[in-house]
């Protein structure tokens, strides 16, 4: 905030001087002088969370002499801002929606940029027994000792329409549960959080409870936290981050521009290898992995980690 309040005074200044004919001789105008771009991004609240967008913006920033302007939200509430045209990209994790975005022309030039995984954690205690179980074991479990009442097992769940609460709501699917009638509103033992992954697991704390964190921003909260990493290996818990442009055709007035450098910055060869090392140093690993050289890996095709956009 201070720093975009600089940038405002000293544009004041500048354009002061201009008006009072003050500025003697005129010169050449290199990058620092002309105007900055904005670009406006609505994003997962996971990378917000951990400070990553938050470190990549500011080298964007230098580079494209841009303001990035970022909104944080599930992807849910972030793909309505895409819908009404209020953003330039979106920067989200839910593979189905994201298709069907694409597929009503709201969005084009889709790149995947990086991945990690989810974790269910929980208390040390583990009241409910699910410690390296199977995720969909035990979310069954979590849901059979919740409802018969089992002390301390209790779950928080996003409840935000974010790709974590979709991820989960397709765990229970795997678990042979309908959340409408099998788990939502079934109990005290379900809890709705309503909000992005960082205050659901400060709730999730304050309960002791067990919640579906993506491990990036688990380990992020981690050291203001008292919960266990309980479950973490299983196919479903792939958790795969993308960027896209908000479609020009549907909404002529969007930074087509900046879009497509931000897009083409996050597949750069300097800013995947950034992404894979943020967080090494502090947390003994990084939040997200780069996934330039995985695309096979995640299940995605090589065009959509590696291909620039004209």
């Amino acid at each position: 905030m201070q720093r975009r309040t600089l940038f405002a005074v000293a544009a004041v200044m500048v354009a002061l001087l201009l008006i009072c004919g003050c500025t003697g001789t005129t010169q050449s105008q290199g990058p620092a002088d002309t105007e900055k771009q904005q670009l406006r991004i609505a994003t997962t609240t996971s990378l917000d969370d951990t400070k990553l967008l938050e470190r990549l913006s500011t080298i964007f920033e230098e580079q494209y002499n841009a303001e990035v302007l970022v909104v944080s939200a599930g992807t849910g509430k972030a793909l309505e801002y895409g819908q009404r045209g209020d953003v330039d990209v979106l920067m989200v994790h839910d593979r189905a929606r994201e298709d069907t975005f694409l597929a009503d022309g709201y969005g084009t030039n889709r790149r995947v940029f990086a991945y990690n995984y989810f974790v269910l954690v929980g208390p040390e205690s583990d009241p409910a027994g699910i410690k390296d179980m199977e995720p969909k074991q035990a979310f069954a479990t979590i849901r059979e000792k919740g409802m018969a009442g089992e002390s301390g097992v209790t779950f928080v769940s996003r409840g935000d329409a974010s790709g974590t609460h979709a991820k989960e709501q397709a765990i229970w699917k795997a678990a042979g549960l309908n959340y409408s009638t099998d788990v939502q509103g079934s109990g005290d033992w379900y809890l709705e959080a309503g909000k992005g992954m960082g205050a659901t697991l400060t709730m999730t704390n304050e309960k002791q409870a067990y919640t579906l964190s993506d491990i990036g921003t688990y380990l992020a909260y981690k050291g203001d936290l008292e919960l266990a990493t309980l479950v973490d290996e299983g196919d479903i818990l792939l958790n795969v981050y993308c960027a896209m442009q908000i479609n020009p055709e549907k909404y002529p007035d969007i930074n087509s521009t900046v879009a497509k450098d931000w897009i083409n910055f996050m597949i750069s060869d300097d800013v995947q290898k950034e992404i894979a090392s943020f967080g090494v140093d502090k947390y003994g690993q990084p939040l997200f992995y780069a996934a330039q050289n995985d695309w096979e890996k995640i299940g995605v095709t090589k065009a959509e980690v590696t291909d620039p956009i004209l």
